[in-house]
């Protein structure tokens, strides 16, 4: 039985978080979700048994592997309990499926498979919520036609449904647009490796989230695909390729231990983190050095992350390469001395919710003095006081602030399921801390 199964507050209307006064523990985090992306895309499209060890079984994680399925080129067998994905060839060529592929809320998955069905024989039309069909797809709609890829906007605007009709990956070169997201040419990487020609990605502008890339360039290093590359402005992968099947580990998610690394910082606590350290590529470990620049001591070596929280100061930080943990560090910051301003993340407010209107707004439900600006936030720090937080239907938003609950009495989340999207054992991993009870409003 999945861990979504079997924890009742994914299901609940919220929880209110009992405080603590401190505590020192050693919590093991999920595997990333990034990294279980695309290991599964890099799967499905080696045409070799694969195993993802240690992987990321979520929401985003499974719409991936249903979709993958859909197409029927391979069987995808997820085992949550073992954190195990298992990727098998059918032999059958890849063909649009005849139904709508819907992937939720999955932004990364999405982008992965709008490149990946122009593999497929067909016509294949991808969509998600409501949100989903406004996040801004243009930038890798307008890359695919040099690729040889036909992909449109069913509704003209950029957005999904988005419809693309294979096979048409052929490869080439292709200019795109940094400046919206990364995951455009992590999709255009991924794919590469199956196009029948070389394939030239030239960034016309200024990469955000460089980290992600990266991290889509050492998994297809791992899986035995070599990226040449210009900095941030050239990538090349060479046809001919192979990408390797058998048995590849993902390491723990940055992203999903950032909420526990600020629960030690507001606490005065001490948490460690094993299995990540200091040679990962996942741009969300930058956190541990902001927080050790607020006041926190840090330990990291190579296979682990020892942060222990101390006097609180405010900063003034770039976020742009770890844009997932802004949340978490606005939280900390309401609780630091002074204040901190938090400076080119624009790209938040194209998530699953615009997160920096999301994060002003629920902090000053608590009391919190916030500047919201186009791409930046500052926040005076003080004492936050009880509040009933809206989520947005955004995993990031429900986590960060069930950190400010565990030293304010009275934080009450509301739609506590929604972390199912990246952290579905959430709850419980916050409960080995002294966590919440179940509550309804």
């Amino acid at each position: 039985m999945s861990p979504v199964e079997t924890d009742p507050r994914l299901k609940a209307e919220s929880v209110t978080i009992r405080p603590l006064s401190t505590f020192r523990e050693t919590v093991q985090v999920l595997g990333s979700k990034s990294y279980s992306n695309r290991y599964l895309a890099l799967a499905a499209l080696s045409g070799e048994p694969t195993v993802i060890e240690g992987a990321l079984v979520c929401d985003d994680t499974t719409y991936l592997a249903d979709a993958l399925t859909r197409f029927g080129h391979v069987d995808v067998d997820v085992d949550a309990a073992g954190e195990r994905i298992t990727v098998t060839p059918t032999g059958r060529p890849m063909r649009a499926p005849e139904e709508d592929v819907y992937v939720g809320a999955a932004g990364t998955p999405i982008r992965i498979l709008i490149a990946m069905a122009g593999h497929a024989e067909g016509a294949t039309v991808l969509t998600g919520t409501a949100r989903m069909q406004e996040r801004p797809m243009g930038s890798l709609l307008d890359a695919l036609p040099g690729l040889g890829v036909l992909a449109e906007a069913l509704r003209g605007n950029g957005s999904p449904p988005v419809r693309v009709t294979g096979p048409s990956f052929r490869g080439g070169s292709t200019r795109i647009s940094g400046a919206v997201s990364s995951q455009f040419t992590s999709s255009l990487l991924i794919n590469a490796t199956r196009a029948e020609q070389d394939t030239e990605i030239h960034i016309v502008d200024e990469l955000v989230s460089k980290p992600y890339v990266d991290m889509t360039v050492a998994a297809l290093a791992e899986m035995g695909v070599k990226v040449e590359r210009d900095g941030y402005r050239r990538f090349a992968v060479a046809a001919g390729q192979k990408l390797r099947g058998g048995t590849v580990r993902v390491e723990p998610d940055a992203s999903g231990m950032s909420y526990f690394l600020a629960a030690a910082a507001v606490l005065g606590g001490t948490v460690t983190i094993p299995g990540i350290g200091a040679g990962s590529h996942q741009g969300d470990v930058g956190l541990v050095a902001a927080l050790t620049r607020m006041g926190c001591t840090a330990d990291v070596t190579d296979d682990s992350i020892t942060l222990t929280g101390g006097d609180l100061r405010g900063i003034d930080i770039d976020m742009e390469t770890m844009p997932d943990v802004v949340p978490t560090l606005a939280v900390v910051a309401a609780f630091a001395e002074g204040t901190t301003h938090i400076s080119n993340i624009a790209s938040l407010r194209i998530k699953e919710c615009d997160r920096i209107t999301a994060v002003a707004t629920e902090l000053r439900k608590m009391g919190v003095a916030v500047e919201e600006h186009a791409d930046a936030l500052t926040i005076t720090g003080g004492t936050p006081h009880d509040a009933v937080i809206d989520t947005y239907d955004d995993h990031r938003i429900a986590m960060c602030f069930a950190v400010a609950g565990l030293r304010t009495p009275g934080v009450v989340i509301k739609d506590p399921g929604c972390v199912a999207k990246s952290f579905p054992t959430f709850w419980k991993k916050l409960d080995t801390l002294a966590g919440p009870t179940t509550s309804t409003l």
